[in-house]
């Protein structure tokens, strides 16, 4: 054979789609890993032509799953963003969507075995190291796609996927505002820099001159808006201890606006270089904690009470998106407890994706 099989399943998880492997059919080592990646994605071409990306980052991830080294967790999920025209894999960042996929693929993949029902799985986040509870909803031997649940971004319904995150503050930096303040003035735009699931610099979009309202084809096509913040989110990522972030997409931006819609609060989110079509699984706990939190950029469109759980609605380019956040705030500091959300799965395809032999020969 001239090219290299690879089991896999082509999955849709929340807003996000992409290749969900299992970690042992695939190279150790990252730099092979890597490259595998950029084969099997296609990344290189803006339509991915020569892979089965999407031409888009929200259809570049990838999954690979594995049973847990932890003794918490069942099923350990590592996560890649594959750039859509670059040739590049970020192993930082988690996806949260993604991660709506990960318990029913754990179970296709003979990871973890169903249960009549519902199955709860315990997951470890490998990158960020962040752990979370899935509930899938399972006829005893396989995931169940079928129901009545919707996610705005997604067409139809389907069974819903419970994801609580547990202890997500500060995942990736080690803290939940990483730069020790509540607010930091860069290029004269305040930010508010916040770790909770994913590493974040959010603003007031009003600072940028927006309503924080227009749409995801508005927003891409303000390349002045992009400039701006990219200088401010590498300089803010140096501030948060993350080193040179020019070619990592974290920290993502994000911006928010009063409601219009019903919501809590008007958010747009950006991956970093693309705007997000709806918002992130992970970038909505940042986001909505951000609201909730006293003197935040965020402050002012929220009027939290001093403990949770308190629902967050999020209105993004497609909906509202419900976040349920645990917490405490205490003399005006804000303690992050957990976050939940419900999101749906779909198995699109199963078999093998195929990588030239000079890319990956596994023989």
């Amino acid at each position: 054979m001239t090219q290299t099989a690879i089991p896999y399943l082509f999955m849709r998880g929340g807003t996000s789609r992409g290749p969900y492997f299992n970690r042992a059919d695939l190279p150790e080592n990252l730099d092979d890993l890597a490259r595998v990646l950029v084969a099997v994605v296609g990344s290189g071409h803006p339509l991915n032509i020569d892979g089965i990306g999407g031409g888009s980052a929200v259809t570049t991830k990838v999954a690979m799953l594995s049973k847990s080294e932890d003794d918490w967790a069942d099923v350990d999920y590592f996560f890649a963003q594959v750039s859509v025209e670059d040739g590049l894999v970020d192993f930082k960042p988690t996806c949260g969507n993604i991660l709506s996929g990960v318990g029913a693929a754990a179970i296709e993949l003979g990871l973890y075995p169903a249960q009549a029902g519902e199955t709860e799985i315990k997951i470890r986040a490998v990158n960020t190291g962040a752990r979370i509870v899935t509930r899938v909803q399972t006829d005893g031997n396989a995931p169940i796609y079928d129901g009545d649940f919707a996610v705005d971004g997604v067409p139809g319904t389907a069974a819903p996927v419970s994801l609580d995150f547990m202890q997500v503050a500060g995942s990736s930096t080690g803290t939940f505002l990483p730069t020790g303040n509540i607010v930091d003035t860069i290029d004269g735009i305040d930010v508010t820099c916040m770790d909770v699931a994913m590493p974040m610099v959010i603003a007031r979009a009003a600072d940028f001159g927006l309503t924080g309202h227009e749409t995801r084809e508005e927003l891409d096509a303000n390349r002045a808006f992009f400039d701006r913040m990219e200088a401010i989110r590498i300089q803010a990522g140096a501030l948060m201890g993350m080193g040179d972030v020019t070619k990592s997409v974290t920290p993502k931006f994000g911006t928010v606006a009063p409601a219009e819609q019903g919501g809590t609060l008007a958010v747009r989110y950006f991956m970093p270089w693309t705007t997000h079509p709806t918002v992130a699984v992970t970038g909505s706990q940042c986001l909505a904690s951000c609201a909730l939190t006293p003197g935040s950029v965020a402050d002012g469109l929220v009027t939290p009470p001093a403990k949770g759980p308190l629902t967050v609605t999020l209105e993004h380019p497609m909906g509202l998106l419900d976040v349920i956040i645990d917490y405490d705030i205490t003399d005006g500091a804000f303690n992050h407890i957990s976050a939940g959300l419900m999101r749906t799965c779909r198995k699109i395809a199963q078999g093998e994706v195929f990588v030239p032999k000079s890319t990956w020969d596994n023989t």
